[in-house]
């Protein structure tokens, strides 16, 4: 496709395809296919996180809707999850939220939902981008889509959230830490808590429109560890710029990131007898956690990079619970997405159940020490990869050193024009050298 990517269309502000007249086109554009697809008049609901262009691009998408004659319901600055969530419960033929998630102000991108909550299917994204090509033409005047604003979005969401625990469960005695990133979690997620009986401290909380995921958020959880220490809190817990991510501090403010999550979702819900099947990371995920399930005869896969494979892969097996190291948790028994607000509930659900801390928790699954290096290419990286002799020699012998005690993983980004050579193993200082010799190679493999 030439517009979405893996998790729709992202770049930089004023660059396109980030621009006003291409989202406006983009919104006349997807309002055309919602509308053909159905006899009756449809609606498209329509989020956004706190970065400042979300204002300029709200209001075009806005106009091409409207243009194409369908209805727009805005819900305004909310996570990702919850637009997907109100998509269906309002339903709406789809869903658009507006949200460059772990990026800075300076980027922003469109994604869409489908009338069910799911990312879209890639048929109607390619109906969208043929109908890119084709002039605007703006309906009858009697025809026009009418907008208007869902002013208990947040009601409903907070609502939701706090039902995707188990009935009763309440959090007192629970001293937590919420770093909501200047971004779309700001408002909701400490009420969350909150009504759960959480004594919650937040931080990062006065969005500005510029200060999303700055110095703060699961992308720098720095500043969450220093608050739990100094707020001799029981726990912490950082978001994304978007809410669809989150990772954890535990009370010595150790970070506890995605594979530690769904180490201790999965031997909770294993121990009830309640984990339906097994659980789906990635290959970049930590080789000890896949060791940790083994020695609990819980069934393990793999999917490609990207939280849309997990869950492709989770929806395949019947299975209901997978993620990222990064923290996109999928529990698809509580949510249709990843939704970091519902995944940091089933933390901590499991942490004031037991009475137990976060720390203790997570100490059955031993993490590999594992080192990645981007090495900038140019050209066709997967050339590099899955064909290059030097690259394949040197992959085979590091293989080798590691005895089988470890991985090598070369993965051409996505979003980047770089290799990632990613080397995990029991002893550090080797895992490193690996790492550096593999990068060596990668980079004189590279056209000059």
């Amino acid at each position: 496709m030439r517009y979405f990517g893996t998790d729709g269309i992202r770049g930089r502000v004023g660059d396109p395809p980030i621009t006003v007249d291409f989202i406006l086109n983009l919104g006349w554009a997807a309002g055309t296919v919602l509308a053909g697809q159905s006899d009756e008049r449809c609606s498209v609901v329509i989020g956004k996180d706190t970065r400042i262009s979300g204002y300029l691009f709200e209001s075009a998408l806005e106009a091409g809707l409207s243009a194409a004659g369908v209805d727009v319901l805005l819900l305004g600055p909310m996570p990702t999850p919850a637009i997907a969530h109100l998509t269906r419960s309002l339903g709406g033929a789809a869903g658009i939220v507006i949200s460059a998630s772990h990026n800075s102000y300076e980027d922003n991108g469109i994604k869409f939902f489908s009338g069910e909550g799911l990312k879209l299917d890639d048929d109607v994204q390619q109906a969208i981008e043929a109908a890119l090509d084709q002039p605007l033409a703006q309906v009858a005047p009697h025809r026009l889509g009418k907008a208007s604003r869902i002013s208990d979005a947040i009601g409903r969401y907070i609502e939701y959230c706090k039902g995707t625990i188990t009935w009763g469960s309440r959090f007192e005695g629970l001293k937590v830490v919420l770093d909501c990133a200047n971004g779309a979690t700001y408002r909701i997620a400490p009420e969350v808590f909150r009504e759960l009986g959480a004594d919650v401290v937040a931080i990062h909380n006065q969005p500005d429109g510029l200060n999303i995921n700055e110095r703060c958020g699961s992308t720098d959880p720095a500043s969450l560890a220093e608050t739990v220490l100094s707020e001799n809190a029981d726990l912490g817990i950082a978001f994304d710029g978007d809410g669809d991510r989150v990772l954890l501090v535990d009370h010595e403010g150790r970070l506890v990131d995605g594979d530690q999550i769904l180490y201790l979702l999965a031997t909770a819900r294993h121990a009830a007898g309640q984990l339906a099947g097994g659980v789906v990371g990635t290959v970049m995920t930590n080789f000890g956690l896949e060791e940790a399930f083994a020695r609990l005869d819980v069934p393990f896969e793999r999917s490609r990079v990207g939280d849309r494979y997990v869950h492709e892969m989770l929806v395949r097996k019947g299975w209901v619970l997978g993620g990222e190291s990064s923290g996109h948790i999928l529990c698809l028994d509580r949510a249709s997405t990843g939704c970091g607000i519902v995944s940091a509930l089933q933390v901590v659900e499991v942490v004031a159940a037991g009475r137990q801390s976060l720390a203790a928790l997570v100490s059955g699954m031993h993490k590999y020490p594992q080192v990645m290096i981007n090495v900038p290419v140019r050209g066709d990286a997967r050339r590099v990869v899955d064909r290059d002799p030097a690259v394949l020699e040197a992959v085979r012998a590091a293989e080798e050193r590691l005895a089988g005690q470890g991985r090598i993983i070369l993965r051409p980004s996505g979003t980047e024009p770089v290799v990632r050579v990613t080397v995990e193993g029991r002893d550090k200082g080797e895992v490193a050298r690996l790492a550096d010799e593999l990068a060596e190679v990668v980079a004189g493999a590279v056209p000059s």
